[in-house]
């Protein structure tokens, strides 16, 4: 029987038996019913109503625009992640003309802190495409953290009580993680460094970042032998002054009268090969603590260690008032075929990687000679290789490697130019003699391309990062990765060696840098502040200290020991490609795509004070010293060699 004919036939019998009572309880439970059906529906239907994702955002947006400015800033970092979510949860429903609508309407609010994302997330037309889409992916499957102090906090809560405004808390509880602090409401200036995508969990980083990190240099390194070494000839000279100071105060007097030859004198004694100047520039080396190494590193031979001690020797101290020479390859009619180059220590080789899967060296001793003069051996076997190389080789100014089956992304010579590695999209790593201008050995590991390599800083063992979101540490003689570190959210997009060979650190497009034990192949630090890919990273030669560049052209100062930014610089209008401290760490040199090299004084920053690490405020304490335009010629590579010169290199894509 249906329901309607079966509650018919009840209410008859009720009548039937004088059942009156029982009759009138069972209507108004069925009206009672029948109610609450309605209302239901009604829910259910306001639900599936697109626009109150519309309402609900435009009362939240005017509420924070519209609260004391005390708190606006830190109320306004909410509406970013609620505004994505807000979108991508009307396509994830299948409403596509009211996300559009929705996208474009508040789209002018983030364009100039979350542009490039902005971009990517335009390009979702379907619901499949946040699957297919990553960054998309890593929004939806992990949250949001938000710095707020405590006032900001209870703000927000009691709007959204007030409102009842169910749509944007179930958006705000399932996707975002507050921290709240007491006390003050951060600074404008902070705002990098409190909106990040930190993974699911919500203390995730705060633990990480509290574990032990020995910043820290090399035991019985070259340098520290080097300023044992000048000790002692100070405390040496010190003994003599002492042994005959009648001796020494005739010396004073004739001196005296000497006038300007005895300036002189003191003048090439202070930038004397072996004067106090070196004392002063290892300063910063001397200061930082020592470690052990835990890897087991390659004996250095005598040769090797005496031509380090002749370049420390020879080493010339920059400041902000003695800025380096700089000598800049330009790689002219490339037609964007170049993705990456590399410089040798000595910047005595360029290396270039191409999208022909090609890697070419050039000798910088032999630009512009004739092919026969390279030949020491004699003009009878000259002409003999000449007849073996063919017309081709016998044009070429470089030294012409090829293995790899995709375009090469990443290029690194060696500590004294001997080998010279190189990655490509075919998710290999090849390692080239630069002796012998052949392929030694391919490592296979990586999955997918490989973006970056970079031999560590006594050679032997490299570090290479990847599209698979991880980062591997490899040895010369082994094919086999000896790490891998996993935990980065998408690619791995650039990689770096600690000065102690400790640690490597990577950065990322999911906008964070992190830091890791080559030993255990843990985690030590995460640094979150970036608004963009990380493509750029450099250590400074204490230890201490790491810049790291992002697309938007924002470099950012790091304390190792404290995982806290000492410094944002701007100045750069376009991606940082690249980055280079001085040897003594008193600069720090930044190449970009907007086609210039700036130079940064970092000695103000390496000098602050606790108390003022402390504060909430972080200005912009590394000052601009000078920027170096090139005519249109987007910088690539930059490198500090052992005597202080720098090297830079960069490409045009045809000659103007």
């Amino acid at each position: 029987m249906e329901e309607e004919e079966l509650q018919k036939a009840v209410y008859a019998y009720l009548r039937k038996k004088g059942f009156r009572q029982t009759e009138l309880a069972l209507q108004e439970e069925q009206n009672r019913l029948s109610s609450s059906a309605q209302s239901d529906l009604a829910v259910s239907r306001l639900d599936n109503d697109p626009a109150r994702y519309h309402d609900a955002y435009s009362k939240l947006r005017s509420w924070a625009y519209s609260s004391l400015d005390l708190y606006k800033h830190e109320l306004l970092r909410v509406l970013y992640p609620v505004y994505i979510h807000c979108f991508m949860d009307l396509v994830a429903e299948g409403h596509m003309q009211e996300a559009r609508t929705f996208f474009h309407t508040f789209r002018e609010d983030h364009e100039l802190t979350h542009l490039r994302d902005l971009q990517k997330l335009e390009g979702i037309l379907s619901p499949s495409h946040l699957e297919e889409m990553e960054l998309a992916r890593s929004l939806r499957q992990n949250k949001v953290k938000i710095k707020l102090c405590e006032y900001s906090y209870d703000l927000l809560l009691q709007y959204l009580q007030k409102t009842q405004s169910f749509t944007m808390l179930g958006i705000i509880n399932e996707h975002i993680n507050f921290e709240v602090s007491a006390g003050q409401p951060s600074s404008i200036s902070d705002d990098a460094d409190v909106v990040a995508l930190v993974g699911s969990s919500q203390d995730i980083a705060k633990h990480i970042n509290q574990k032990e990190v020995r910043w820290g240099l090399l035991e019985d390194s070259v340098e520290e032998r080097l300023e044992r070494a000048l000790s002692d000839s100070e405390k040496a000279e010190g003994e003599n002054k002492e042994v005959d100071p009648e001796d020494s105060k005739k010396r004073s007097v004739e001196g005296a009268k000497q006038g300007v030859s005895v300036k002189k004198l003191k003048k090439d004694k202070l930038v004397g090969a072996t004067g106090k100047n070196i004392r002063s520039e290892t300063s910063t080396v001397s200061m930082a603590p020592r470690v052990k190494p835990e890897l087991t590193l390659p004996v250095m031979t005598t040769e090797v260690e005496q031509s380090i001690l002749e370049d420390l020797r020879n080493r010339v101290q920059l400041s902000s008032l003695a800025l380096p020479s700089i000598s800049f390859y330009t790689f002219i009619n490339t037609h964007n075929s170049l993705n990456c180059s590399s410089i040798s220590h000595d910047g005595s080789l360029v290396a270039g990687g191409f999208s022909d899967s090609s890697l070419k060296v050039w000798d910088m001793a032999k630009i512009g000679r004739p092919t026969k003069t390279s030949n020491l051996q004699g003009e009878s076997e000259s002409v003999q290789n000449e007849h073996l190389l063919g017309p081709e080789e016998r044009k070429r100014s470089y030294t012409l490697f090829q293995g790899h089956a995709g375009p090469v992304y990443s290029a690194t010579f060696s500590p004294f130019g001997d080998f010279l590695l190189s990655s490509s999209s075919d998710s290999t790593i090849r390692l080239w003699s630069t002796k012998l201008n052949s392929n030694l050995v391919c490592y296979k590991g990586h999955n997918y391309p490989v973006w970056d390599v970079q031999f560590s800083p006594v050679g032997h063992y490299f570090a290479s990062c990847s599209h698979d979101r991880t980062a591997r540490i490899w040895s010369m003689d082994r094919i086999q990765p000896l790490r891998i570190m996993a935990g980065h959210l998408s690619d791995v997009d650039c990689v770096q060696w600690h000065a102690n060979c400790n640690y490597i650190a990577t950065g990322s497009s999911d906008k964070t840098v992190r830091l890791w034990d080559v030993q255990s192949g843990e985690c030590v630090r995460v640094f979150i502040g970036h608004r963009s890919m990380v493509l750029s990273l450099a250590m400074s030669l204490d230890g201490r200290y790491m810049a790291s560049g992002d697309e938007d052209g924002t470099i950012m100062m790091w304390d190792l020991s404290s995982g806290r930014c000492v410094s944002p610089l701007m100045g750069h209008s376009s991606c940082i490609w690249t980055l280079a401290f001085s040897c003594e760490g008193t600069l720090l040199a930044s190449g970009s795509a907007d086609c210039t090299v700036k130079l940064w004084d970092v000695t103000a920053s390496m000098k602050v004070p606790r108390m003022e690490e402390n504060k909430a405020s972080s200005t912009n304490r590394l000052r601009l010293l000078k920027a170096l335009p090139t005519k249109s010629t987007p910088v690539y590579t930059l490198r500090f060699s052992r005597r202080n010169l720098l090297f830079a290199a960069g490409a045009l894509s045809k000659q103007v």
